[in-house]
């Protein structure tokens, strides 16, 4: 109430009285909602005492945890024309099972007999390193006769050079000899002379001893000149000598000549083999590539050529398999700023998409619909999107992953950390602090430590 008169009604008047008194003297909070204040203001207190576990928040989706598992795409190895499917959308295939037929459409390989053409030409070829082996084998053994008769022919040589060098020297003692005996001669001659001067002897004796010596002096000419002769003749077997080794010499290299021309003719034969058979190999692959099998058991999701006698190019993709046997992952991705908090194994909190679930981000006992993963691998290296690429296998320990969950849906994670208090966590939101990365064995191991020491 205003007090603006100067006469104060309030020892006069009983407020009692008057129920209007009363609603104006009433005060404008209650005692029931200053209690309800103060019992809020209490419990909010306590909570704040209450354990928090600090996570790491992310949205991913669901993949596989091995690459061979993962839907693959089935390209073309050729290019050609579809004759022929065998598959549909939806259908069950096993590894091996055939997907398409195709058919040639390049010229080079539209002749129906290419594999028996080329195998033949293999053939002929390999008739052709034959005959090229075989002449090589001859001219060898030609090669080798050419040494032994050159050998022969040169000891011949040497035979007949020791002979006559043997002949010469029997000739060269004849002609000593008739010399002394035609010395003996001239001397028996000239006593002869004066024995018949004295008429000792008669003519006939002295001509005869005239004819004797005549004798001596032609055997004397006939011994030299077949000496001269020797010696001719051991020269020109001398000379002989090296034209023999002149002359096989000549036969020789040409026989190694075409031995070489012979080899080099079988081994370019043989590299033309080896280059008939890769191309009949390619052409026997490319045939089989004709038929596009399925490498993997999956089921076939899409097809992207499906008309018939439509031309395809080399690389195409044709389908989709998706494996069915498979193990299932997360794939998320976290802030840099975040990435050095985690390690492999460590525990995760998972929300899939179109699974209804109540999230209590930091009491993880309490929350419902969610399912338990590890981290099992980190990538070191930035995407293209800015984030750390994080692969999460299901927990073994904790209950299984719905059979409903497709690959690809999207999933959310919760990266758990350390425990600490509401308060704690509010007060590290409210002033941006990172989460507590240091366990407390960590923290004691530190502590632990022997102090660094002072440097006088």
């Amino acid at each position: 109430m205003l007090n603006i008169s100067k006469v104060n009604l309030k020892y006069r008047i009983d407020p009692n009285l008057y129920s209007a008194l009363k609603k104006v003297e009433e005060k404008s909070i209650s005692s029931y909602l200053i209690k309800v204040l103060i019992g809020f203001g209490i419990v909010l207190i306590c909570a704040m005492f209450l354990p928090w576990t600090q996570n790491i928040r992310a949205k991913g989706a669901v993949t596989t945890l091995f690459p061979s598992s993962r839907p693959q795409t089935i390209q073309s190895l050729l290019g050609g024309r579809i004759e022929e499917w065998h598959v549909l959308e939806g259908q069950i295939v096993k590894a091996g099972d055939t997907i398409m037929r195709l058919s040639e459409v390049k010229e080079e390989y539209l002749d129906p007999q290419i594999l028996a053409r080329t195998q033949g030409q293999v053939d002929a070829k390999s008739q052709s390193v034959l005959a090229y082996q075989e002449k090589a084998n001859n001219l060898e053994d030609q090669f080798e006769a050419l040494i032994n008769s050159k050998n022969v022919k040169l000891q011949q040589n040497k035979l007949k050079i020791n002979q006559t060098q043997l002949k010469l020297e029997s000739d060269v003692i004849d002609l000593e000899a008739t010399k002394v005996k035609a010395s003996i001669a001239k001397d028996q001659l000239v006593r002869m002379q004066e024995l018949f001067e004295k008429g000792l002897k008669s003519l006939t004796d002295l001509e005869s001893k005239r004819v004797s010596i005549q004798e001596a002096n032609a055997k004397v000419v006939y011994l030299k000149n077949l000496i001269d002769s020797h010696r001719n003749e051991l020269k020109n077997l001398e000379a002989d000598f090296k034209g023999i080794e002149n002359e096989f010499q000549d036969k020789i290299s040409k026989s190694k000549s075409e031995r070489m021309t012979a080899m080099s003719d079988k081994f370019d034969a043989e590299g033309s083999i080896d280059k008939l058979k890769s191309q009949y190999n390619a052409y026997e692959v490319r045939t089989q590539n004709y038929f596009v099998k399925a490498p993997i058991d999956g089921m076939v999701t899409t097809i992207f050529n499906s008309g018939l006698g439509e031309i395809i190019k080399g690389g195409d993709a044709i389908i989709t398999i998706v494996p069915t046997d498979y193990q299932l992952a997360v794939e998320t991705f976290v802030r840099p700023q975040d990435v050095t908090l985690l390690k492999r194994g460590q525990k995760v909190r998972i929300q899939f998409d179109g699974w209804p679930a109540i999230v209590f981000s930091g009491w993880p006992q309490s929350s419902y619909g969610t399912f338990g993963g590890k981290v099992y691998a980190i990538e070191n290296f930035i995407s293209d999107n800015g984030l750390y690429r994080i692969l999460l296998a299901p927990n073994e320990e904790d209950q299984p992953w719905p059979i409903q969950v497709r690959i690809g849906s999207g999933a959310n994670t919760i990266t758990l950390l350390n425990n600490v208090s509401v308060g704690y966590e509010l007060w590290r939101q409210l002033n941006g602090f990172p989460p507590d990365y240091y366990s407390k064995a960590e923290v004691k191991d530190v502590k632990t430590k022997a102090p660094l020491k002072k440097v006088k």
